[in-house]
């Protein structure tokens, strides 16, 4: 039997609910749980509990949520929980060096790709949008650096092209969990034969701003489809019909010329609504118009046929 362990968890998103609920269930001891505050959501903006907050009141752990962790008060707190372990999963709160020294063997981070591959703050999106085929998750002794600490345990995943980041980051949290989990029953041993990073062949994954979903129709189609799945179901990938702002939430890139301009919609019928790229053409298979569902896209244009047709321009108001 493995050793039991006093672990705090600190996480906020689902993809961090997950993996705590796995440990839930495992044979280590989780005396805290730390998730970042309560933030408004929704049309009413009303306050609303993280998804690891929900989980952990459920199962009666202590919740803590501070703003910080850079001040003494922090410092001192986390120390009384006299910690062998701090899991860190899609927490979002920087831990100061002070607090990666608190526990007894540190802090060990999942993170979602094959580290160095994809540091940074959008690791699943960018992988995607990059065309990779490959990714993965680490555990991660956590240092100072981003996402730069020595690699204890790593698994794959293969990405398909129907793949958004949506469906993936899910995936990614089934074999995190179970990583993570696998790492914890051997954590001395890994610790010390744990393999420094290659930082030669560190990419960054940048974090996404929402204006990056503006599609740029001069792009080819095949970076716009990798986009789009990249981007779904968040921040969203979309464009600008006569006004709208039309959620684009799925698409294939068919190759083959087209000498119409990029944005120009050249086909919308029962078979999907094709528009012309600088290179190929992006098929629209999902899309949501304003105030509306998401819809397959002959539905759509069976109800927009004024909207949706050939011939009409589709636009960018970050890209022109």
């Amino acid at each position: 039997m493995p050793t039991s362990l006093r672990l705090a968890f600190a996480g906020t998103p689902d993809f961090a609910a997950r993996h705590l609920d796995h440990l839930m269930s495992g044979p280590h001891r989780l005396v805290a749980v730390l998730t970042q505050p309560d933030r408004p959501a929704g049309r009413g903006k009303r306050l609303q509990p993280s998804p690891v907050k929900s989980l952990a009141t459920e199962a009666n752990l202590p919740v803590w949520q501070p703003e910080t962790l850079k001040t003494s008060e922090a410092e001192q707190a986390l120390a009384e929980f006299e910690l062998d372990l701090l899991i860190v999963v899609a927490y979002g709160l920087i831990l100061p060096a002070n607090v990666l020294a608190i526990p007894t063997l540190g802090c060990l981070n999942v993170h979602a790709s094959l580290l160095p591959r994809w540091r940074g703050a959008a690791p699943v999106q960018r992988a995607i949008e990059a065309g990779d085929t490959e990714t993965g998750v680490s555990i991660m002794a956590m240092e100072a650096g981003l996402d730069t600490g020595p690699v204890l345990m790593s698994r794959r995943l293969n990405i398909r092209s129907d793949h958004n980041s949506g469906q993936l980051l899910s995936e990614l949290a089934t074999i995190g969990a179970e990583a993570l989990a696998d790492s914890l029953d051997q954590i001395k041993t890994l610790i010390t034969k744990a393999a420094p990073q290659q930082d030669d062949r560190a990419t960054y994954a940048h974090k996404i701003t929402k204006t990056e979903g503006d599609l740029n129709w001069h792009a080819s189609a095949v970076e716009l489809a990798r986009r789009v799945r990249a981007f779904q179901p968040q921040p969203g990938c979309y464009t600008h019909l006569d006004g709208d702002r039309i959620k684009i939430l799925a698409a294939n890139a068919e190759t083959g010329g087209t000498d119409q301009l990029p944005g120009q919609i050249l086909s919308a019928d029962e078979h999907g609504l094709r528009v012309s790229c600088g290179e190929g053409v992006l098929a629209i298979t999902e899309a949501q118009l304003p105030g509306a569902k998401g819809q397959p896209i002959a539905a759509l244009i069976n109800g927009h046929r004024d909207l949706l047709r050939a011939g009409r321009q589709m636009t960018s108001l970050t890209h022109g």
